[in-house]
């Protein structure tokens, strides 16, 4: 018996994902329609609290563009230490520093562009990253640090299809 397909698009998880699985809207998209801050939800590993911290979009994609342009060549396809192993915000009810892990719910709701703006896409397990380079045709086969490059990569290209980094 042949496994049912899932099928490609989708009813868009927040205002800036668009409905196919595992893509977010352009930057060109996003401000025309006065969408410019990116928010999610995240929980505190010590005390369990959590609320939503939000990103200004294009504050946040001009540093990880930078990032990304300054770096690329000696990055050879893998991801940065920085990337793999991702600051995270500080706890504001009990003060513990990087402690706020974003919340990542079912493959096809993550909040892709509030992990990408936040540099906390590390946080996702491999086979998370695995599903959005499947949804978005690159190949995802490899270590965790050639599927994060391979995820950062392609919300950028995303965002900003006609810009080469």
């Amino acid at each position: 018996m042949l496994k049912q397909r899932k099928p490609e698009y989708i009813e868009a998880p927040f205002p800036w994902a668009a409905p196919k699985r595992a893509t977010v809207h352009s930057l060109e998209y996003l401000h025309s329609n006065r969408i410019g801050t990116i928010s999610g939800l995240v929980q505190c590993q010590k005390c369990d609290e959590s609320y939503e911290i939000s990103y200004d979009l294009r504050q946040k994609f001009t540093e990880i563009a930078s990032y990304i342009s300054e770096h690329k060549s000696s990055m050879h396809d893998r991801a940065p230490t920085v990337w793999m192993n991702p600051a995270l915000p500080d706890c504001k009810h009990c003060d513990q520093r990087n402690c706020m892990k974003p919340v990542i719910s079912k493959k096809r709701s993550i909040n892709w562009l509030f992990l990408f703006l936040g540099q906390m896409l590390g946080c996702c397990q491999t086979s998370e990253l695995k599903y959005f380079c499947k949804h978005t045709k690159n190949h995802r086969t490899g270590a965790k640090d050639r599927v994060l490059h391979l995820t950062y990569l392609g919300i950028y290209k995303q965002l900003a299809p006609h810009w080469t980094p």
